[in-house]
């Protein structure tokens, strides 16, 4: 048996050797293809870059994310008005009902001054009127509004500017709800006016069905039914802005010399900031970066920006194109920088039919040869109603708003 065992031993070593060997073998070759892997893995990225990515055959298709961000993108469809939408999935939160989301005025002004090049729609399409209200925050007199657009649908479109602290609480069956634009502060006699204006001008450009822009406040009211406001504006060759050469202190006196040789004191104008333009003169007030800086530097109180910037910037652009008077009515029979206000008592049918026909101008703007328009129907919208002209003027509505 000991011999048997020690016949054994050198056996034993024999295989404890080889099996040493083996894996000193494998070990070599493992470590000898490893490292032509890593050599072959270098050459490929280095050569083939693309070769070795793990993307989905769709995303090929895709530029990288840092050239998508500068490259064009389509403009957005026109926006519908939200009858058309339907609100049963509409949430809560203000974000989530405004109009748009662009809260920088840079990018909403670049994306308003977009004109197609074809002037024929690829699609049917009405020609609506943008009812632009630049308000403190609510609208008193939303009732009177309720019924004038009431059953007109498809033809208007509205937009609200207040100031950006206020709470919306429109009932979801209201032409106001959803209709907020991103909105920052206004003051009076500052720039920030004419911001607002521009504001609203460009977000209700981005609807290409819109022809009409007309700015209201929270205190104006409609002075005729929808359809003859309608009929009047769309038949319009002209814009309506009052611009007029005022020589007096309060006009030529606010001229700044340092504005020339780009405005010079022949094209200073005046005029009222409530206007109604179409849409030509609305995207070159919206793309105008010559005139508005200056204006900014230039034009603070006892110069106001909302009362010169607009008339004079037409005068230059486009006078022609211009009727040089404003739709809507204010009270100037009182002294003091601002309108005549009207309270509850001071409403009745006689007023406001004073208002409505007791004027006298200019039909030139008129386009339609037809047009039942008489010259004796200046204005088409008055100010200053305050909040508690709401429950007379409801009652005199029949008169107002009838056919």
């Amino acid at each position: 048996m000991g011999s048997e065992l020690r016949k054994s031993q050198p056996i034993s070593k024999l295989l404890v050797s080889y099996l040493q060997f083996s894996h000193a073998f494998h070990l070599v070759f493992f470590v000898i293809g490893l490292s032509i892997g890593v050599m072959v893995s270098s050459y490929y990225k280095t050569f083939f870059p693309f070769t070795l990515q793990t993307t989905s055959s769709s995303s090929l298709l895709l530029p990288p994310a840092s050239i998508t961000e500068f490259l064009p993108q389509p403009p957005s469809p026109p926006l519908l008005p939200l009858q058309e939408l339907g609100t049963d999935n509409v949430a809560s939160d203000t974000e989530a009902l405004l109009v748009h989301k662009m809260v920088d005025d840079g990018e909403l002004f670049w994306k308003a001054s977009f004109v197609p090049r074809i002037r024929r729609f690829p699609y049917n399409s009405v020609p609506r009127i943008a009812f632009m209200f630049l308000t403190k925050g609510p609208i008193p007199l939303a009732p009177l509004w309720e019924m004038f657009f009431n059953g007109h649908e498809g033809l208007y479109n509205i937009y609200v500017h207040p100031h950006p602290s206020y709470v919306d609480s429109w009932p979801q069956n209201s032409v106001f709800y959803g209709r907020r634009i991103p909105s920052k502060a206004v003051e009076w006699g500052s720039p920030t006016m004419i911001d607002g204006e521009r504001r609203l001008l460009a977000s209700a450009l981005l609807d290409f069905t819109n022809e009409r822009f007309v700015l209201l406040s929270e205190s104006c009211i409609p002075l005729f039914n929808f359809t003859t406001i309608y009929s009047y504006l769309m038949n319009a060759s002209e814009s309506n802005i009052g611009s007029y050469d005022d020589p007096r202190k309060v006009g030529r006196g606010r001229y700044n010399p340092r504005m020339w040789p780009e405005i010079n004191i022949s094209d200073w104008r005046k005029g009222s900031q409530w206007f109604e333009v179409s849409r030509k003169l609305a995207v070159e007030i919206i793309s105008d970066n010559k005139y508005y800086p200056i204006f900014k530097e230039h034009c603070s109180p006892p110069c106001y920006m909302d009362e010169h910037y607009i008339p004079t910037l037409v005068n230059i652009i486009g006078p022609e194109e211009n009727s040089n008077r404003s739709v809507t009515w204010v009270d100037w029979s009182k002294s003091g920088p601002h309108p005549g206000r009207f309270g509850r008592n001071d409403v009745s049918e006689v007023i406001l039919n004073q208002i409505r026909f007791g004027s006298n101008c200019s039909c030139s703007g008129i386009s339609n040869a037809n047009s039942t328009i008489t010259c004796s129907m200046c204005f088409l919208f008055a100010r200053k109603f305050m909040g508690d002209t709401l429950r007379p003027l409801l009652q005199i509505a029949p008169m107002l708003l009838g056919s």
